[in-house]
Formats: structure tokens, C-alpha cells, sequence
């Protein structure tokens, strides 16, 4: 059994955070920090976990530290050291890379649905079949293992997104699916979930439109240092050059766009139907579990 939300466990260098179920407020603002919002409308909001670019930004630190090092041609250094240095270049970058060449040949995986009228999400599988799971059966957790090496202590982390098949004689492999987003675990994580939770609890105004595609100009990587930049904001200005060259956002972004503008949609008939807005009288309604949960939890963050 899911230990309740806002309950925590804790080892020597890991942390797991429970979430939901039941769906109460995490405390934090909604924040779509790895780009899963792939479609959002007043009637159902689409999140997705494919992302390049988070890909990217994992090993493009290590493939600028491979190239500021890069042995000249013309340099003495011995066979041993430069073949040792290719050796670790294939391994902590050639591999990847190749690893993303073929990621950006398969097929995008279709996103989870989420229908705020009538309380219920969409898990579409890899057989064309689907699932049609209540919303307040989804489970949430943010998880964190932390390591220590010579270089100190690093820490990853994952949110994770469960959904239940609801159906009983269901084979024991197709019983359970998840999203994993690598966001870091913690607060970052919570972030990310509240785009889904107060989507379905609060509203469509208060989670952040979709950031995939043909966006202004001043959206864009380059284009918000130059705002920056003609505004004066230096700090603004030099934490977006951090991104883009140190962490690769701007060649993220374009590959992210080559594969998700636009992403794929649900189109089996009787989603296109399941997904179609309600009369206000038909909107489902919280359960009243949930509504003392929330209600309890709203008068615990609004305490001094």
C-alpha cells in the first residue's frame, strides 16, 4: 500500500517524497521544468516524458570538458595519453551521442491525457489499447539518491506517476505503468507534479501553457538574452548564456522541436469522444475524502 501524501522516507542517501495519493497541495508553485506539457485545453491537459532535452543537457558538460581537452594533432603527447583520451571520449560521449542519433529515429510515445471534466486520465499502451484510470487513483512520488565521491556529493532524482489498470483480469505484466521524469527529486519534482494536480484540482489558468514549437521570439533561447540584453539585465543575460552554452538548451530546444512541434495526438475515435467538453451540470466532483484532504492541507499552508 502507497504510504499517504505528504509522508516521507528516508535512507542514508536516498529520500522518497509521497505525493498522492490523496491529491493535497505540495506547497509549490506549478512549473513545467522539463517541457511535459505537450497539449493543454480547458477540458484535458496532455504530459508526456519524452524529452530530449534533458538528454542533452546530461552529457553535453561532459562533451565540452572532452573537447576543451582535446589533444592537437600536432602536440607531442604520448600514443598511450591520446588513445586513453579517446577511449574516454567514446565512453562518456561518443556512446551518447549515438544513443540520441537513435533516439531521434523512433517513433514518439504518445502522451497521458488528462481529463479535468470528468476526473479521468487516459493511459494510452504500446498495443493501441488504452486505460481510462480515475485521477484520484494516481500515485505520485519524488525519489533522490545521493552518491559521494572525490568530486562531493551528487544527488538524481526522479517523479514518479503511477497509474493502476482497471481492469481486474488484467495479465500481471499489464497491470501497472508509470511516468519517470528526471527532474531532480525534491522540490523540483513537485513542481512538475503540481502542473498535473492543480490542472485537475484548481484549473487550467494556473498550469503553464505548452512550450513546444514555433514560440515568440522572446521566448526562444536566443531571443530572451538579446530582451535581456536590450533591457540591461546583465544577470539575466549571463544566466542564459550559462544555459545555452554550458548546458546546451539552445541545441535542445531545436531538437526538441524537430520531434514534438507538433506532438503526437490520441486518436482512437472513442477518445476523440472521451475528450470532448461536458455541460458544467456533468463535471465529475471530488470525492469528499479528498475535499476534507485538501481543505485540511490548504489550512496547514496557510498557518503562520
Amino acid at each position: 500500500m502507497t504510504p499517504p501524501a505528504g509522508s516521507s522516507r528516508k535512507g542514508l542517501l536516498s529520500r522518497d517524497d509521497y505525493l498522492a495519493p490523496p491529491h493535497i497541495p505540495t506547497g509549490q508553485p506549478p512549473k513545467d521544468v522539463l517541457n511535459t506539457i505537450w497539449r493543454k485545453n480547458d477540458v484535458f491537459l496532455d504530459i508526456g516524458d519524452y524529452s530530449v532535452g534533458s538528454f542533452v543537457m546530461m552529457f553535453w558538460p561532459l562533451l565540452l570538458l572532452f573537447i576543451f581537452f582535446m589533444p592537437l594533432p600536432a602536440a607531442e603527447d604520448s600514443i598511450e595519453l591520446k588513445t586513453l583520451y579517446w577511449f574516454g571520449f567514446m565512453c562518456f560521449s561518443g556512446i551518447p551521442i549515438l544513443m540520441l542519433l537513435y533516439r531521434l529515429t523512433q517513433p514518439v510515445p504518445l502522451p497521458v491525457r488528462f481529463n479535468r471534466q470528468r476526473r479521468e486520465v487516459c493511459v494510452p499502451r504500446d498495443d493501441g489499447s488504452h486505460w481510462i484510470v480515475p485521477w484520484e487513483q494516481v500515485t505520485a512520488a519524488a525519489t533522490a539518491v545521493s552518491s559521494i565521491g572525490q568530486h562531493g556529493k551528487t544527488t538524481q532524482g526522479l517523479l514518479v506517476v503511477g497509474f493502476t489498470n482497471p481492469d481486474p483480469n488484467a495479465k500481471k505484466e499489464d497491470r501497472e505503468f508509470s511516468l519517470g521524469f528526471s527532474c531532480g527529486g525534491g522540490t523540483t519534482a513537485m513542481c512538475l507534479w503540481e502542473c498535473m494536480r492543480s490542472y485537475m484540482e484548481v484549473g487550467a489558468e494556473t498550469v503553464p501553457d505548452s512550450r513546444l514549437g514555433k514560440r515568440p521570439y522572446a521566448e526562444t533561447q536566443i531571443g530572451s538574452i538579446v530582451t535581456s540584453l536590450l533591457k540591461g539585465d546583465i544577470k539575466d543575460v549571463l544566466h542564459g548564456l550559462f544555459f545555452v552554452i554550458f548546458l546546451g538548451t539552445y541545441f535542445a530546444e531545436k531538437l526538441q522541436n524537430l520531434k514534438l512541434a507538433p506532438p503526437p495526438d490520441l486518436t482512437d475515435p472513442a477518445i476523440d469522444e472521451w475528450s470532448k467538453p461536458l455541460p458544467p451540470a456533468q463535471w465529475a466532483k471530488r470525492s469528499s475524502e479528498l475535499e476534507q484532504a485538501i481543505a485540511e492541507r490548504e489550512a496547514e499552508l496557510a498557518a503562520p
